[in-house]
């Protein structure tokens, strides 16, 4: 069933939930917004936005260098008590995501933090294969806005396919371990370093 992206919207602004995962239970639901929000509570997908204005004051900063030593990351995971920093499956989170940095060279947390700068130069290089490619004036500024909407969600960390299972996003990552961690769980910054 096909349903409509002003009902995932609303969705996703009432629970928090993925867009992905709200567009999911809408489709699971027929369509019903009500089944579908109450669905995705049942999934503890709508927890994570209720605990995402809480403060984040504990964490654990977590390094992964790669096999062949020539490249590597640091990453700063926050969350809200000691007691979940020293969580194994909150160090495993913090890990596999310090690997997601080396895998997917991600140059922000999410797509508003990029620098428009690094866009800027972005859309001209796309400009020029634009037009060498022939593509008709008229177009090249809608094409140019796609692809900067794309781009900005490739090199944010959040809206990367998560390595281990392309199926989800990190942000999805992220909020199914605040839901079985109970806590707000925030990436703070991290740096990839290479040889």
């Amino acid at each position: 069933m096909n349903v409509s992206l002003e009902d995932v919207k609303k969705l996703r602004e009432a629970t928090g939930a993925s867009m992905m995962a709200c567009k999911k239970s809408l489709e699971e639901n027929n369509g019903d917004y009500e089944k579908a929000f109450d669905a995705l509570r049942m999934r503890g997908e709508a927890k994570a936005a209720e605990k995402s204005d809480r403060t984040t004051g504990e964490g654990v900063v977590i390094s992964y260098i790669h096999t062949n030593k020539k490249v590597g990351s640091l990453i700063q995971l926050a969350c809200e008590t000691d007691f979940v920093a020293k969580n194994e499956k909150f160090i495993e989170l913090a890990t596999d995501l310090a690997m997601q940095i080396v895998a997917s060279s991600p140059v922000a947390i999410n797509p508003e933090d990029i620098d428009d700068e690094f866009i800027v130069k972005e859309k001209e290089i796309w400009r020029e294969q634009l037009v060498n490619e022939g593509k008709p004036a008229d177009k090249i500024d809608m094409i140019l806005e796609n692809k900067e909407k794309k781009s900005r969600e490739e090199f944010s960390l959040m809206k990367q396919s998560f390595v281990k299972d392309p199926e989800k996003t990190v942000e999805e990552l992220i909020k199914e371990n605040i839901n079985k961690l109970g806590e707000n769980i925030k990436v703070i910054r991290f740096v990839k370093y290479e040889i």
